[in-house]
């Protein structure tokens, strides 16, 4: 086991427990469906490395040095913006496919938000797949459930935040949450609409993608229907 300086960033589907349903193929639909939309986040950026799906969560880390010391906030803001925008195409493709359910139409209330965090971090490889511990990650985690009174943001701490303020919009807000084990922990957030404004005008979905996440949601639900996968799993396919 070694330690390194990390950035680590969460991406969260927001709205995933009201999204699930009880109905059986709207179940399997929407599992689909949330792999589907958790991998085409970590598809967005390439330069992080997935640590671990975490149920309607992706995990991401890199290591970084003293060089990356200025450019970290720009980093957050840039793979934000790519992540949220790669979430919202796929999010309508997905509602607007030709299938009914409830599984695939409830998939346009869906959101994203973002905590991201630098730290110290101790990294272990098993079986070919990075683990990270450590306090800082315990606090990235905690940190998921705040007071930001918005549905879509990027929230980063006090340590991240003060790197630098590059890619940063001027409506920066600040919340101090009590987090348990920490203590008040002050954190500044933004909202990630302001980081991607071309989000409200994305391209409509082509016929020949909605008729391919409809074949993909009717092909990989199938297993479900039948009793054969369980569920959690959260894998994506491409078109």
């Amino acid at each position: 086991m070694t330690s390194a300086q990390g950035l680590l960033l969460i991406a969260d589907i927001g709205g995933y427990t009201t999204y699930m349903s009880t109905h059986r193929m709207s179940l399997a639909h929407a599992e689909v469906n949330t792999g589907r939309l958790l991998g085409v986040i970590v598809d967005a950026v390439p330069g992080l490395e997935l640590v671990e799906i975490e149920g309607d969560a992706a995990f991401l880390y890199r290591e970084v040095g003293p060089a990356d010391a200025g450019d970290l906030v720009e980093e957050v803001t840039q793979a934000a913006a790519a992540m949220h925008r790669a979430f919202h195409v796929e999010r309508e493709y997905v509602a607007r496919n030709l299938c009914p359910c409830a599984g695939c139409k409830e998939a346009a209330a869906l959101t994203l938000k973002f905590v991201a965090h630098v730290g110290e971090v101790a990294t272990q490889t098993i079986r070919d797949r990075l683990k990270l511990v450590g306090i800082d990650v315990i606090l990235l985690h905690r940190l998921l459930k705040n007071d930001v009174p918005l549905r879509e943001y990027v929230l980063m701490t006090e340590e991240l935040y003060g790197t630098g303020s590059a890619g940063l919009p001027p409506s920066v807000g600040r919340v101090d949450p009590a987090v348990d084990g920490f203590g008040t922990v002050t954190a500044f957030y933004v909202d990630v609409r302001e980081l991607d404004p071309g989000v409200g005008a994305l391209p409509a979905p082509t016929w020949r993608g909605r008729l391919s996440r409809t074949v993909y949601a009717a092909g990989a639900g199938l297993p479900y229907m039948l009793g054969r996968r369980g569920r959690g799993r959260t894998t994506s396919a491409g078109d």
